[in-house]
């Protein structure tokens, strides 16, 4: 008995010695950021922010989505992901951009996103506009177009419905480009509710050259100063808002003759 228990204590010490003192076991080693692969990890850490768990949208639309998916190709989802968009809240990823992404990991996110959520062949028999505009848009057409597809629920003027949100608001244009726009009019925002291109009609799908115009229109609505609460003119000398009369004091902005007056501590998020 004796014997049988020494050699078991021996084999145990002899098992120890096979991996070195203060060497990690297999598998143990952390990865290096720019190492991680895992879709589910790519995404969490750098897409659901804003464009939701799983896919299923936020602040940006739904990848869920598998209209969106048949409608914008690989290379364009590559492209935004990689590079981002100017002058909107969506930043580019890539390391040669600015952002912390390999070129691996960007190919891991964009095959993920289309593997997990797009469903090849949803769209037969559909002839969906293309998601890139490929004709110049009119305005004048676009208010028409608005009007017959999207006022029922965004309200005269794409001011805001009973059914959708005021899309000609000042903010919300600034944060959004063009194609930005033109998505959302195709594949719509099904997690809110909104249809897509062949929803807003029943039996009466929108065309590509309406799509384009809509889209023309709403960019007509952009303001040079997006979201800013409190007009200039509210501020001359005599008004009642003006520092000589106990209002808040203007910022001149040097030799632009532009005043805006600094908003108050508890209007900041």
């Amino acid at each position: 008995m004796r014997a049988a228990a020494g050699l078991t204590v021996f084999a145990a010490v002899l098992a120890g010695c096979s991996s070195p003192h203060g060497q990690p076991a297999p598998g143990a080693e952390v990865l290096a950021p720019n190492e991680v692969l895992q879709f589910s990890v790519l995404y969490a850490q750098n897409c659901a922010g804003c464009h939701g768990d799983e896919g299923s949208g936020g602040a940006a639309i739904a990848l869920a989505d598998p209209v969106y998916l048949e409608i914008v190709d690989k290379a364009s989802l590559r492209k935004v992901i990689a590079g981002g968009v100017q002058k909107t809240a969506m930043p580019p990823f890539a390391d040669v951009a600015g952002g912390m992404l390999t070129d691996k990991q960007i190919d891991a996110i964009v095959t993920g996103i289309r593997s997990r959520w797009s469903r090849p062949g949803i769209l037969a028999g559909a002839n969906p506009p293309s998601y890139a505009a490929e004709t110049p848009g009119n305005v004048q057409r676009g208010e028409v177009a608005y009007v017959t597809y999207c006022q029922t629920c965004h309200g005269p003027g794409g001011r805001g419905g009973k059914k959708g949100s005021d899309i000609t608001n000042g903010s919300f244009l600034a944060l959004i480009s063009d194609q930005g726009l033109r998505t959302i009019v195709i594949a719509g925002r099904p997690e809110l509710g909104a249809p897509d291109w062949r929803g807003n009609v029943p039996g009466k799908p929108m065309s590509d050259q309406e799509v384009t115009d809509v889209v023309a229109w709403l960019a007509a609505q952009r303001t040079q100063t997006p979201g800013q609460p409190y007009s200039v003119s509210n501020y001359g000398p005599s008004s009642p808002g003006s520092a000589q009369n106990g209002g808040p004091t203007p910022l001149e902005f040097g030799g632009s003759g532009l005043s805006v007056t600094a908003p108050e501590t508890r209007h900041l998020r």
